[in-house]
Formats: structure tokens, sequence, C-alpha cells
């Protein structure tokens, strides 16, 4: 019988397994689990060997190994990790003061295929496993105390992959990353983006969560959206804005609106008064996001000016607006760009 990933399963599982063991003994495989940065289970040393093997004979821990990392100017690092398989994924670490984020990944590239993003240019591969995510963020949270000796302060699942799209592996590794075996994290540092799967945004606001909701809107226009997001097609506008209205209403978190500014795609005043109108529905933040170019896309930033405007338009409507401009513009900084130079240079 060929071994099974550990981390897919919960202490009862682990119980039913071994019904012979006492429950604080599964206690503590589970706090070496989530807690330490651990590689084999010969590192559990508080078990006794003989459960050490029995472990060992029927489980394995995933792998992440780091595959590159690059530093840029502004102290943003971005780490490409290799997983059991050979396949490649990212994660960023963002610093702000004593504050710093990491930006995960919860898939192997993403098949939603948005227009602008270097992730869609790789189709898909696979979801990541709740142990795959959650060590990845335990490997960040190592290297930010190694690197600005601060631990991580936020959690963003805005990397590679549409978390909604792996929606129980992406819940459980978020809860577990709140617990006092993972990082003890309070569930309002962790943010979860999607490009707007109605469904499951309708699902996390029925289950309550207590995390943050960011939707990946980029225009208010089903006409422009369409040729930007095709999953648009399927969850138009009008569908969205009443989802993120009922998240609002069955939890009371606002959303927060990503906007990534295009020169000619998104940036017109028709766009932003398009912009203004949608949020009238509900609660919200919008972050207005300077481009990361693509090579092999032909998507700008615009110009200052019309960057400003835009941004402008949207606080004179007494909305809540924060500009997020662009980190690591000296290294591959847009999300999948490092793993795409990767897999081009090992084809």
């Amino acid at each position: 019988m060929p071994k099974q990933d550990i981390t897919v399963l919960k202490e009862n599982d682990l119980l039913e397994i071994f019904d012979d063991l006492p429950a604080y003994r599964i206690k503590q495989i589970f706090q070496w689990l989530w807690t330490k940065n651990i590689t084999s289970f010969d590192e559990f040393t508080n078990l006794p060997k003989s459960l050490r093997e029995a472990l060992d004979n029927q489980f394995y821990l995933p792998e992440l190994t780091v595959k590159n990392s690059q530093k840029a100017k502004d102290g943003t690092v971005k780490v490409a990790f290799e997983l059991s398989d050979n396949q490649l994924i990212e994660g960023v670490l963002i610093p702000d003061g004593k504050r710093v984020t990491a930006c995960i990944s919860s898939q192997v590239g993403c098949n939603v295929g948005c227009r602008f993003c270097a992730t869609g240019k790789m189709g898909f591969s696979r979801n990541l496993s709740v142990g795959e995510i959650v060590f990845q963020v335990k490997q960040l949270n190592t290297l930010a105390e190694k690197t600005y000796n601060h631990h991580l302060s936020n959690i963003v699942f805005m990397g590679m992959g549409e978390p909604l799209l792996n929606y129980q592996n992406t819940m459980r590794a978020a809860t577990i990353l709140t617990t006092p075996e993972g990082l003890n994290m309070s569930p309002q540092r962790i943010t979860v983006s999607t490009v707007g799967i109605v469904p499951k945004i309708r699902q996390m606001a029925d289950e309550g969560v207590k995390f943050n909701l960011a939707v990946s809107l980029h225009t208010a226009s089903d006409k422009i959206r369409n040729s930007l997001i095709p999953v648009n097609q399927s969850f138009p506008l009008s569908k969205l804005q009443e989802a993120i209205k009922y998240f609002y209403t069955k939890t009371g978190n606002r959303v927060t609106l990503e906007y990534l500014l295009m020169k000619g795609v998104n940036d017109s005043d028709k766009d932003v008064r398009e912009l203004a109108a949608f949020t009238k529905a509900f609660p919200c933040k919008i972050n207005v996001i300077e481009y990361n170019p693509v090579e092999g896309l032909n998507f700008q930033r615009p110009e200052k000016d019309r960057f400003d405007k835009f941004v402008d338009f949207l606080k004179s409507r007494n909305l809540i607006v924060m500009v997020r401009r662009s980190r690591g513009k000296d290294i591959d900084a847009a999300c999948g760009q490092l793993a795409t130079k990767i897999n081009a240079g090992n084809s």
C-alpha cells in the first residue's frame, strides 16, 4: 500500500488508525506537524521510536525545498519552492516596517486564465495539499525571522492559484494557522483572495469564516471583465455583487476589492465611475494596485497623473481607498514570473 500524506488527516482519523494510542500522543503528533519545521518522523523526539517507525511506514511528509530566491532593493523576498513531485510554487515576503506579509500559493499554476497574469500562462497542474500550504507558510515565517527579525504578521492567499477552487484545503490550512499548534495567528490577519467564484463566496459566508475576503475585481464592466477574466462569463458582475453583499450580511466583514490599474484597459473616467457605482451595494475597501509588467504580455501601468486621478475620484466619493505600489520591481515580482523562468530554463 502506498504511503499517505499525513497532513491530510485530522486527529480523529489518526485516532482510528492508531486506536490503541492515548489521545495525548495524537496531539503530540499534530504539534510536531504544525508547530515545527520538521522533515522526517525521526524528529518527533518525544514519541516512542516504535511509533515513529509506524508513522514512517504508513505516511510521508510534504517536501518543500527552496529552489530559488530573490531579494529586491525594497526588501521584498520571492521564493520558488520545489515540491516532492518537482513542481514549483511561489511565496513572497513583503516587509512594511515591523509588519511582514506572506503572499502564498494555493495551487500549482492556475486554470482561471486571467489575461494579465504570469501564472495564467503556466496552466494548471494540481491543488496544493493542506500540508504543502502550511509548510510553505512555516518556511516563510522562518525566513522572515532570519531576514527581518520579525515573524509573519499577515498572510494573504494571493499567490499562484485560485484559493476557492481548492476550497477545503485552503480553509483547513487557514484554520490550522490560527491554532496554537500552527502560528496562532488571528483570523483577521489572514486574507483569502478570489477572482469571484460565487458559490464558494456564499459557502464561506454560510460557514461564518473569520478570515478576510478580497475579490480581484479589476473592472466593473462585464464586457471588459469577460476579456480579462474568463470565469466572469460563468459568474458575471451582477452575481458577484450579490455574493459579496451576502458575505457582508452574514459575516459583518468588509470585503476588499482589488483593482489592478492597466493603461488603456480599465483606467478611464468611465471605468472609475462604474467601479464607484458597483460599490454602492455593500461597504468595502478598495486596493488600487500598480501593474507589474509581465514578459510576453502587452499590459502596462498608466501614467502617474492618470493613476492619481483614478484614486482621487474614488476618494471624492468617500470610499476607503488604499494605493498598493508595485513591490520588487527589480526582481521577478509578478505572480508566476519566477516559476515560469525556472521552468523555461529547465525545458
